[in-house]
């Protein structure tokens, strides 16, 4: 049988949303803790070389990025849907607004008060990984702290007509994201209720969905089901994309981060990008990854 399988840390902001999502649909999981800096071994070895966190991995599908594990979970469990009506799949947009353009005045905001909260090894993984380099990323804190209150007040806003969450009765994938920011601008002594009474209530209901039912997992428990159990799917490789099933390709994150992942290329479209790797460890994996933020080439 396959696990659902989370590769995560405590104090990732991405990790906390997916955790979270875990809890809203329900599912019972695995918890795999892995290290907060680079390098990530056993990671890798599921991954090709791919080392953000969080990773989901259901047996020897390995889902790298929050938007292709949403969509993973939303499969696995099509209800409670993370994308609820009235709002819908606007909610996706919503979602990757606060993880791109929202979260680095969260990541200035939490540790520029006090930069020295994260070692100095932490800050050189951020700098080779994320360009954020410390010399640099420090003075800008001010104006990045100003963009993170001009972006909680629209979650205020979003929020001042009483609605329970941002989509409306249900809370989705925009709630979670948007939580996990105002969360993480707590390592600051920043609190909810600092953006007003409904943020905070908003809050508190997101933060009392919890994670579900867990149990603590070894890498090495996680990467024997990746060894034992073969992958699932049916994928195409559509057209006018400009690559043909079977060919050799290369998968890296839009940023610094010299990670990069080669395989098969065995499903590609506008909305995810599917290869396949053999591992000497873990055998036949299938990584997923979502088309957008994504650059696609040949290996």
């Amino acid at each position: 049988m396959s696990e659902i399988i989370l590769h995560h840390y405590e104090n990732s902001p991405f990790g906390q949303a997916m955790r979270l999502a875990l809890g809203l649909k329900g599912l019972s999981w695995k918890s795999v803790t892995q290290p907060d800096i680079c390098p990530k071994p056993d990671l890798s070895t599921l991954t090709g070389g791919y080392e953000r966190i969080p990773v989901l991995q259901v047996g020897a599908d390995i889902y790298c990025d929050t938007a292709v594990i949403v969509d993973a979970l939303e499969m696995l469990k099509p209800e409670p849907s993370l994308y609820p009506e009235p709002l819908g799949f606007v909610g996706r947009m919503i979602a990757l607004w606060s993880g791109g353009l929202w979260f680095m005045p969260a990541v200035g905001t939490a540790l520029g008060t006090d930069p020295n909260i994260v070692s100095e090894a932490f800050w050189e993984d951020r700098a080779t990984r994320f360009g954020m380099n410390r010399e640099k990323f420090l003075p800008m804190v001010p104006h990045l702290v100003g963009q993170f209150n001009s972006g909680a007040e629209l979650v205020a806003e979003a929020l001042s007509d009483g609605r329970e969450y941002i989509g409306g009765e249900q809370p989705g994938h925009a709630d979670l994201m948007l939580y996990m920011n105002i969360r993480f601008v707590g390592f600051a002594g920043r609190k909810p209720s600092d953006f007003g009474a409904q943020v905070a209530a908003w809050f508190g209901r997101i933060d009392s969905i919890g994670y579900g039912d867990f149990e603590e997992w070894t890498t090495r428990q996680a990467i024997a089901q990746g060894r034992d159990i073969e992958p699932v799917g049916d994928y195409e490789v559509e057209t006018g994309h400009g690559f043909s099933a079977g060919d050799e390709v290369s998968v890296r994150t839009e940023s610094p981060d010299p990670a990069t992942v080669n395989g098969t290329l065995i499903g590609l479209n506008n909305r995810q990008i599917t290869i396949e790797r053999i591992d000497d460890t873990a055998g036949k994996l299938h990584v997923h990854f979502p088309r957008l933020g994504q650059i696609l080439a040949p290996a």
